[in-house]
Parts: C-alpha cells; sequence; structure tokens
C-alpha cells in the first residue's frame, strides 16, 4: 500500500452507536492487507474483529504438534474440535486459544504457513469453523471479520461486505518487506511463486467447499473474484491509512447514511 491516490483521507473514525449491530466482512486474496485493515477499522468504529486465519493456523499447528498425518481428515477435525479454538476477546488483538492456552506466537511459525492452505482445504474442517464463526458472529454482532470466504460463505448476509485486491506483483513486493523489516532474506521472485500458488490452493479449497455444500459452481469465491453486491478496493496504490480511511467511510455511509 503506497503512493498517493485521489481517495479522500480522514474519515470519520468516531464509534458506531453500542446498540447498532453491524457485521462488516472482508474478503480477498493473500497480501491485500485484509488482516491489519480488518484490525484497524474494527478498532476505528468500536467493533470486535474476528481474525479467521488464526484459526486455520491453530489447527495446522495442532497437526505438527501432535505428529498427525494429512490423510486422516476425521481424526483432525476431532482434535480440532476437542481443542476448542477460541478468543480471549479481553485482549486487543484477541489471543487465539487451543485447550484454553495462547498460540498466537506458535501459529505465526514458518512450518505452520506452509501446511496452513492444505489443512484449509479439508472439507469437514472447513464446515466445523464455519459453524465457530457463526458462532461467533452471533455472540458478537458488532464484528468485522476477514478472511477468503467471510462475505460471500460464513456471512453472505453481512451489512457491508468488502473485497480487498491488489496485483501480485504488489503483495509479492509487501511480503518481501515484511520480511526484510525483520532481519530475514528476500527474493521477490521466489516470493511471488509462492503467492500465485496459494491464491490457486486457498480459492480451489474454497471452490471445492462450496461445491461440497451444493453452492453455486461460478461463485465468485470460487474462482478469486467478488461476490455481487460487494465492495471493491483495489490497494495496491495505496497506503494503509487510506485503505482504512475508505472503508471506514464506506461503513459510515451504508449503516449511518453519513
Amino acid at each position: 500500500m503506497r503512493g498517493a491516490t485521489t481517495i479522500q483521507r480522514h474519515a470519520r473514525t468516531e464509534p458506531l452507536p453500542p446498540d447498532l449491530p453491524v457485521i462488516i466482512t472482508i474478503d480477498g486474496p493473500a497480501g491485500t492487507g485484509k488482516s491489519t485493515v480488518a484490525r484497524r477499522v474494527a478498532a476505528a468504529l468500536g467493533l470486535d474483529f474476528l481474525d479467521t486465519g488464526a484459526m486455520y493456523r491453530a489447527a495446522a499447528a495442532i497437526v505438527i504438534d501432535h505428529g498427525m498425518g494429512e490423510d486422516d481428515p476425521e481424526a483432525i477435525v476431532e482434535k480440532v474440535a476437542h481443542a476448542d479454538l477460541h478468543f480471549d476477546w479481553s485482549a486487543d488483538p484477541p489471543a487465539m486459544l487451543a485447550w484454553d492456552k495462547p498460540v498466537d506466537d506458535r501459529i505465526r511459525d514458518a512450518d505452520v504457513t506452509g501446511l496452513v492452505s492444505r489443512i484449509a482445504a479439508i472439507g469437514a474442517l472447513r464446515q466445523h469453523m464455519v459453524r465457530k464463526q457463526r458462532l461467533i458472529g452471533h455472540q458478537h454482532p458488532r464484528l468485522v471479520t476477514e478472511g477468503r470466504d467471510q462475505g460471500s460463505v460464513v456471512f453472505p448476509d453481512a451489512e457491508v461486505r468488502f473485497f480487498l485486491d491488489a496485483d501480485p506483483e504488489e503483495r509479492a513486493r509487501r511480503r518481501a518487506e515484511q520480511l526484510r523489516a525483520a532481519g530475514r532474506d528476500a527474493d521477490e521472485a521466489v516470493i511471488l511463486t509462492e503467492i500465485l500458488e496459494r491464491d490457486r490452493r486457498d480459492f480451489a479449497n474454497v471452490a471445492q467447499f462450496i461445491r461440497d455444500m451444493g453452492g453455486p459452481a461460478d461463485s465468485g469465491a470460487a474462482s478469486g473474484k467478488p461476490e455481487p453486491g460487494m465492495i471493491v478496493i483495489d490497494t495496491s496504490g495505496l497506503t494503509l491509512d487510506e485503505v482504512v480511511d475508505a472503508l471506514v467511510r464506506e461503513v459510515r455511509a451504508r449503516v449511518l447514511h453519513d
């Protein structure tokens, strides 16, 4: 997210009225800033933030740490269900818990990153996660939630649904900057290849899940494209502040008619 744009800056950021239930979804491919943007938008509007990616990462960590094979999906779903994945909403951002213990540090490790897309391909696990996410939406009706399937599969009737996008090259550049800032080597060409492969795998996972649930094969989520009614924002030339301002402005316009 960079560069000057014509997007108006400094959106009004007062919290939404405390008695107003609103679900805001942010879909889109990896590297578009969904998680960071969702967290910032939630804070600006006084809403809760749901990081669905953390749930799948926690599942991948459980598989690795318990020496489980990927070829036994029933055992994986049973183990993940037993872990009772949930969030500590008193933390900011909410902390991911498994067996009531925080796992946020573990789920960002490289081995988890390498496995999470394959674990997310398990249809029964996705069904389990969707049920948990909808339960969270019921328990936290003032929510900003991000993921590749939030506005299309999990909360298709959300009040405001966004789709963040960016050129793959831009997403690779951002990832390389993150790695270098952390003192790690980064080859943008390699990262670009990995991003394109992750896009292919992740959207194939969503497509298969939609088919398993009897949904349409031409769904936007199944093809990596926005669903009708989603607000599309290309973040390629925008700073983080500009993206957050744009989303906050759209939410206020749609739910408060500002």
